[in-house]
């Protein structure tokens, strides 16, 4: 009896660590998201004080993504190494100190440097960080916890967009530079000190000795199976898909006359965006749930057809104001789950030990989306003077991936699963 009082309370303990795992990784993320989803409030600002033009600006987006992606191995095999809460603090501080460091910005150069280089490698620490330790603290659960962070970095922002417009307009670029940096730095810091590697983490793995042995694959083990790669390809379509239509959406929404309508007294396109940015959140723990129950290919069906779908009744709908909005919601939670499902099928094929390093390899299919998403749609668009090719191209993507997920993945999964 008292043997199973005691099994009873390890139990309760372990669930609430796990939870409150939970909410400190949420916290990392959301106070390393601003760089990303607010950097379009700084860009006229910089102009006006670098005297520098858009394009030159804007080299400093590209550093940051390109840097939070294609280190993102690097970083994995690290915080494997020295432990999430370590690698994860520094990522938290050194995001933080990049815009501290802004806030005396004199040159292009240390704009590219600290925003693109600093704040790029640190956002990329966490993000991988977190995502790789929410996957062994929810085994059961993975798509959903996997998922509530990456809606964290997603949504997170929300909570800085007005803050940080009115603290331009107010206090000026340098000034909420060192105001926003050194609260990102301290929110992060203090919530990454609580992170750490479930307690029987090394336990379980020796005590399913037989099962780990075979499907806790080292990222050299990973890359040379061709599995991983179809899930390379496939995440890699479904970023640049989404990214073609996403990244261009202000420019779109002018040529179909959209910018200039309002919805119930509110401009549409600054309404689309704050429904997008919401539902970009929302989709990532609810697809996750979902997946944790059906499977993880069938939600992919699902998810990507419906991206699919949506975006061509946007395109079929473009001169309905009220409908692009609505639509422009439905496009943003068909992609937006890319990030729960994709870190969640990974681990479940090749395992939780080397969960962290793993993901940081697929997570480069989201960088060369984001190489390819943006100046591809923009070249379609400047040789045909049409978003038809565009909205097209996007379209392709999402159906032959919601394919390639229910015809191929998910037979040869369960094949490679059966022989483990």
């Amino acid at each position: 009896m008292m043997t199973s009082s005691v099994l009873a309370a390890s139990v309760v303990s372990q669930h609430k660590k796990k939870w409150m795992q939970l909410l400190l990784g949420l916290v990392c993320m959301i106070s390393i998201s601003s760089p990303q989803y607010v950097w379009a409030l700084f860009t006229r600002p910089l102009m006006e004080k670098l005297h520098a033009p858009l394009a030159e600006i804007q080299i400093t987006f590209s550093i940051l993504i390109i840097l939070q992606t294609f280190f993102s191995p690097l970083q994995g095999k690290l915080i494997d190494r020295f432990g999430p809460r370590v690698l994860i603090t520094v990522g938290t501080l050194m995001t933080g100190v990049s815009w501290i460091l802004l806030s005396g910005l004199n040159s292009l150069f240390e704009l590219y440097f600290y925003y693109g280089v600093v704040g790029g490698l640190g956002t990329g620490i966490v993000y991988i960080g977190v995502v790789g330790l929410m996957v062994r603290w929810f085994p059961e659960k993975r798509g959903f916890a996997t998922g509530m962070v990456a809606a964290g970095y997603g949504m997170g922002a929300i909570l800085t967009t007005f803050p940080i417009t009115a603290s331009l307009a107010t206090a000026g670029l340098e000034k909420t530079f060192w105001q926003f940096g050194l609260m990102m730095a301290v929110v992060g810091f203090i919530a990454s000190q609580g992170l750490k590697i479930p307690k029987g983490d090394d336990a379980e793995n020796r005590a399913t000795q037989t099962i780990n042995n075979i499907r806790s694959f080292t990222s050299k083990e990973m890359l040379r199976q061709p599995l991983f790669w179809l899930m390379f390809f496939m995440m890699t379509m479904m970023s640049t898909s989404g990214l073609m239509v996403t990244s261009q959406m202000a420019i779109f929404a002018e040529d179909f006359g959209i910018t200039s309508v309002t919805i119930l007294g509110m401009a549409a396109l600054p309404l689309a965006m704050t429904i997008d940015r919401f539902m970009n959140g929302l989709t990532r723990p609810v697809c996750g749930y979902i997946s944790d129950r059906i499977g993880r290919e069938n939600m992919m069906f699902l998810a990507f057809g419906l991206e699919g779908i949506a975006m061509t009744f946007w395109l079929l709908c473009k001169n309905d104001p009220v409908l692009f909005v609505l639509l422009s919601g439905v496009v943003f939670f068909g992609w937006g789950e890319i990030f729960s499902l994709f870190p969640a099928t990974l681990t479940d094929t090749f395992g939780t030990r080397f969960a962290t390093a793993n993901y940081g390899w697929l997570y480069i299919s989201q960088g060369i989306g984001s190489v390819l998403g943006g100046p591809l749609a923009a070249l379609l668009y400047q040789h045909t003077q049409s978003w038809n090719l565009v909205f097209g191209s996007a379209i392709s993507l999402d159906i032959i991936c919601a394919l390639l997920a229910i015809i191929i993945l998910k037979p040869w999964r369960k094949r490679f699963l059966a022989q483990a």
